[in-house]
């Protein structure tokens, strides 16, 4: 990754930054400020769902553009001009700062250990993990023999990708895994930015890669639990996973499993956590449908779970010889949990398990053979609680005033281990593996911040502003100790608030850059996001979208009435 993209990847969204009079911005010298290239106006009349409305740079968009996604060459070249000369006018005005760039470029590259790997996943009789090494791009998918001597043990890699991606201009690993039975491996690639997929299936015996592959993939794909088939998710000519097929993993002709018939849900597909079924997802954010499929008859037709609904969200998981549904339904808004015998997984068959609590949002399920663990988010804090077959449930302690939990999904069921990531505004990602017969936990990895990061010399505070309509909105803020809240400090207000995607109170190498230069930085987590629940994104979309602006001038406000900044 070269410096541009390194500094693109690490760019925050939107954000606002309030400076004190007093306050510079560092050593950059100002100069005059070039002209921005404009773009011509060319009118064009659309017409939808009986409107009417004029787009002056519809010309913007190159009619052939699913092809330019293939092949970047074939851009029209009056737009390309104009994306040439945006370009140049960015490196125009970002030119006085090329020596602050590059300090923290070397900054945010010191916190970053390049020859890293991920914590051994264990299957079976081997552990599978990803590394990388210093300079590369790419990792290695790699794996060596479980309960060996770690150090002594011969590592088998898998792919190397940074090898595979050598000489080409773009190559993008989405998503690999090992057959159940540990002989083969799959890999979906797209070597041109398009965001089409490749599968790839190599013989681990052999070393020998398959002739065979799979085309027009979104990515997706998984395993028969027996290893001879592989289901994949096909990608129509508007991106959308739109179909989903299987494949013997040795060659042969793909046959259709399901082909969704409304273009605005998408598909996906996976095993159950028991492996005792694949599952089809079928969703638009609204509503969703699941179908299912037997693992020890992985070529009959899927059967359908309970059928879609408006409004209505569910989703299985396959536990102790049932099915625990978490859903919304009956205005459940922060979701909860019904329980379903097999054979009657229709709606009118399920059963409440743990009911709807208003402010407890269930985040998601996951299960081992003696143990079901969810994670929900309360106050804007997330927290996993364990339930096992026998015994009444419980949460995992934790003290920090503001961090963010993960649950990992491991490779194996029959297991009394659960991989957890805990991280904090001051404290970096740590894996931890969880015994939830003994309640005792492992520290697995820290994540190593090469340059040095002392987490206390940092603190993190928690808070709520008060929007306008009375909501409390939770305000998360990260500085140096001994940092001035007096209103001196300059401060840097984050948000986002869309989609339901939660702002969490996590680690960032890309922040100390600023408040080790003595700014304060703040997240405002505001509506549209789920912080606070699912009520929470309801409240800040579609004709409620304005609380999302509102909540976030509220935390502005509040900031500066605790002397975090100035207006």
């Amino acid at each position: 990754m070269n410096k541009r993209e390194f500094l693109q990847a690490s760019a925050a969204l939107p954000a606002l930054a309030l400076l004190p009079a007093c306050a510079t911005s560092t050593d950059a010298p100002m100069t005059e400020t070039p002209t921005p290239p404009v773009a011509r106006i060319e009118p064009k009349t659309i017409e939808q769902l009986g409107r009417t409305r004029v787009d002056n740079y519809a010309w913007l968009k190159d009619d052939n553009w699913q092809q330019v996604m293939r092949d970047p060459s074939v851009l029209k070249p009056d737009i390309r001009e104009y994306i040439e000369a945006e370009n140049a006018y960015r490196e125009a005005v970002m030119a006085p700062t090329a020596d602050l760039q590059e300090r923290i470029y070397q900054e945010m590259r010191g916190r970053t250990k390049e020859d890293d790997s991920s914590v051994p996943a264990p299957d079976g009789p081997w552990e599978y993990y990803r590394r990388f090494e210093t300079g590369a791009q790419h990792p290695i998918y790699a794996r060596r023999a479980r309960d060996s001597d770690w150090m002594e043990s011969p590592e088998q890699v898998l792919i190397n990708v940074d090898e595979q991606a050598r000489g080409k201009t773009f190559y993008k690993v989405l998503q690999a895994q090992h057959s159940p039975n540990h002989n083969l491996f799959a890999y979906a690639v797209d070597e041109q930015g398009s965001e089409i997929y490749t599968v790839y299936v190599k013989d681990l015996l052999t070393g020998r890669t398959l002739t065979h592959t799979i085309t027009n993939c979104t990515g997706d794909f998984c395993w028969s639990p027996d290893s001879q088939l592989i289901f994949w998710v096909f990608r129509d000519d508007n991106g959308r996973p739109a179909k989903i097929y299987r494949r013997p993993a040795s060659g042969g002709e793909d046959a259709l499993v399901y082909d969704e018939p409304d273009d605005g849900f998408f598909l996906s597909v996976g095993p159950s956590e028991s492996r005792e079924f694949i599952t089809i997802s079928a969703g638009n954010g609204a509503q969703s449908e699941y179908y299912t499929i037997p693992a020890d008859n992985p070529t009959a037709a899927p059967t359908i779970f309970s059928p879609r609904e408006d409004e209505l969200l569910y989703s299985p998981t396959h536990w102790n010889g049932r099915w625990y549904v978490l859903t919304n339904a009956d205005n459940a808004v922060d979701f909860k949990i019904m329980t379903a015998e097999p054979g009657r997984t229709a709606r009118a068959h399920w059963r409440e398990f743990i009911p709807h609590q208003e402010g407890r949002y269930i985040l998601g399920l996951g299960a081992t053979k003696d143990y079901l663990v969810r994670i929900e988010r309360s106050n804007a804090l997330p927290r996993i609680v364990v339930r096992p077959v026998r015994g009444e449930e419980y949460a995992i302690a934790l003290e920090e005033e503001a961090f963010n939990l993960e649950l990992v999904g491991g490779l194996e069921y029959d297991t009394p281990i659960q991989r957890y990531i805990y991280e904090s505004p001051t404290t970096p990602m740590q894996w931890f593996d969880y015994d939830m017969a003994a309640r005792t936990q492992t520290l697995r990895k820290t994540q190593e911040i090469p340059s040095g990061h002392d987490a206390s010399q940092y603190e993190a505070r928690r808070f709520f502003a008060p929007a306008s309509d009375g909501k409390q909105v939770p305000v998360t803020v990260l500085m140096k100790r001994g940092t001035p809240v007096d209103g001196s400090a300059p401060l840097y207000l984050y948000g986002y608030g869309s989609y339901g995607i939660s702002m969490d109170a996590d680690f960032s190498i890309r922040r100390f850059s600023l408040v080790d230069r003595g700014w304060i930085y703040a997240i405002a987590h505001v509506r549209g996001g789920s912080e606070m629940g699912f009520g929470w994104f309801q409240d800040g979309r579609r004709f409620k979208k304005r609380n999302t602006f509102t909540d976030f001038v509220a935390v502005a406000e509040e900031l500066i009435r605790r002397d975090y900044g100035r207006a």
